[in-house]
């Protein structure tokens, strides 16, 4: 293409902001070229506004480093800088989807990371490899929204990510009962041990809102559009527990699962392996070439040795197994803030702009 595409941050200064900052880096598609944030970082360098808090491992880029802050809030302004912007404002729900709304008016597309438009019911919520016909609702939002290339999408939460595309590459072994514990990274929450020392050698049961989100997201996903809005799916029923774990970076999952139809374990361990979708049939930039490994050590998958799988991008499966009461169980990993977050989310805009969503203003 001849130039890229010209990419907005809003709320750039936080932890999953400063995440696609760093993903965007050198991106053949995208070059950030605005940041927004509250406006108590309006107006100063990104380098000054971020400061000590910048929580990534790799080193702030240059390109963005004296770019000047603009105010979220200054919908307009902001929207005429941009061909298209991602969302990781830190505000209420209500806040979250007016805000996003305002910007899509401004026939700005928005790809958010937040979760208040997930249930939208002419919002596209999507893992690419799994549901990319649910763009095409996008059609019908525009006309709610009185748009002509303005639109929200979303991408789902980070918890679902190790265990949703692997039900997804069995589902025609339909699985109907599904129980998950999910152990959840401290960056899930934004944090790193130094901000929240008490995670320490610590595990704390409960994330707020996040064992409905593992429970309910899933089955949108795996819903079809039906007179102009998604409609879930009512199968399987899953339930989760939702448990933070000292960990920095990667969601672990235990999962167990009942099916109509019984596979054998070559069977299932073959359908994950293979299991692939538009992103990897398109070569988007940011597809993981093989979007599901298995392992077949005892003790893997391992959030150190297992989390950067495909640039963390992968997911990693192991301990396949039959179980007493349920039919197979299983442990998934996924690394929380590039799959599950920022990743997904640019995997998602690479998917739009494919499927001619996203352009050039």
């Amino acid at each position: 293409m001849s130039e890229k595409l010209k990419v907005g941050i809003l709320g750039g200064t936080g932890m999953v902001g400063q995440r696609f900052i760093s993903l965007l880096e050198n991106h053949p598609w995208f070059e950030v070229t605005t940041i927004a944030a509250s406006e108590r970082s309006a107006g100063k360098s990104y380098k000054e506004a971020v400061g000590e808090r910048w929580k990534m491992t790799t080193p702030m880029p240059e390109a963005v480093k004296n770019l000047v802050v603009m105010n979220v809030n200054e919908v307009e302004k902001v929207a005429a800088q941009v061909d298209f912007v991602f969302s990781a404002v830190d505000m209420t729900k209500e806040e979250i989807k007016r805000i996003e709304e305002e910007y899509a008016k401004t026939e700005t597309p928005v790809v958010s990371n937040n979760s208040a438009h997930r249930w939208t019911p002419d919002v596209p919520m999507v893992v690419p490899e799994i549901n990319p016909e649910h763009m095409q609702v996008i059609d019908f939002q525009r006309k709610r929204l009185g748009t002509t290339r303005g639109f929200v999408a979303v991408k789902p939460n980070c918890s679902i990510q190790s265990y949703a595309p692997v039900l997804t590459a069995w589902k025609e072994f339909e699985p109907y009962e599904v129980v998950a514990t999910t152990y959840q990274a401290i960056s899930g929450a934004g944090k790193t041990f130094k901000d929240w020392p008490e995670m320490v050698e610590n595990i704390i049961p409960y994330i707020g809102g996040e064992e409905e989100k593992s429970e309910k997201e899933p089955l949108r996903i795996w819903g079809e559009i039906k007179d102009g809005v998604i409609v879930p799916a009512d199968s399987p029923v899953i339930t989760c527990q939702c448990i933070r774990v000292p960990v920095l970076n990667g969601h672990t999952a235990a999962v167990f699962v009942k099916f109509r139809r019984n596979p054998s374990k070559e069977e299932l361990i073959e359908k994950i392996v293979s299991f692939k979708g538009l992103p990897q049939e398109l070569h988007l930039p940011s597809a993981p070439k093989q979007f599901i490994q298995y392992l077949e050590e005892d003790n893997r998958p391992q959030v150190k040795a297992d989390v950067d799988f495909e640039n963390g991008m992968g997911i990693s499966v192991g301990r396949l197994r039959e179980d007493t009461v349920y039919d197979w169980k299983f442990v998934g990993l996924s690394h929380n803030t590039v799959r599950g977050a920022a990743g997904g989310a640019i995997l998602c805009a690479e998917l739009l702009k494919a499927q001619g969503y996203i352009a050039h203003k």
